[in-house]
């Protein structure tokens, strides 16, 4: 059987309330969000995804010295293009031509990224996201 702490009183704040924010900030923030369009939300998440995908894919530029190649982590590059073609593949139908077109475009790109900073290439079909969008070559 385990002893249970004993629980005191404290006029300390916890930590995690501290990451809360005041009422008036929430009610704020939550204005904020109720403003901005469904389709601006999920492709500011995309655009996030491919950004944090070519950084892993060693496609970000060379700076301060360290080469971009530097960030090369493609087993974290993988995981970040499959949650970015299922986002896409997902929401296509509600995004609209103009912006699916140009995250698919985005997301080819990296699938093909991936498959050129890759050692040992997937066999076709078998590539980060391709089980969701089909054979990328």
């Amino acid at each position: 059987m385990s002893e249970q702490p004993e629980h005191t009183t404290s006029s300390t704040v916890p930590a995690d309330a501290a990451s809360v924010g005041t009422p008036s900030q929430t009610s704020t923030a939550t204005r904020d969000i109720a403003d901005v369009a469904a389709v601006e939300v999920i492709t500011t998440a995309a655009v996030h995804l491919m950004s944090a995908a070519a950084v892993k894919c060693g496609l970000s530029e060379d700076a301060d010295g360290v080469p971009g190649s530097a960030y090369l982590d493609l087993d974290e590059a993988r995981k970040l293009i499959t949650a970015l073609a299922a986002l896409v593949t997902a929401s296509a139908p509600d995004l609209g031509n103009q912006h699916a077109r140009s995250l698919r475009d985005g997301l080819r790109s990296l699938q093909l990224a991936f498959r050129e900073a890759s050692p040992y290439p997937d066999a076709l079909g078998e590539g980060p996201g391709e089980k969701l969008t089909g054979p990328v070559s």
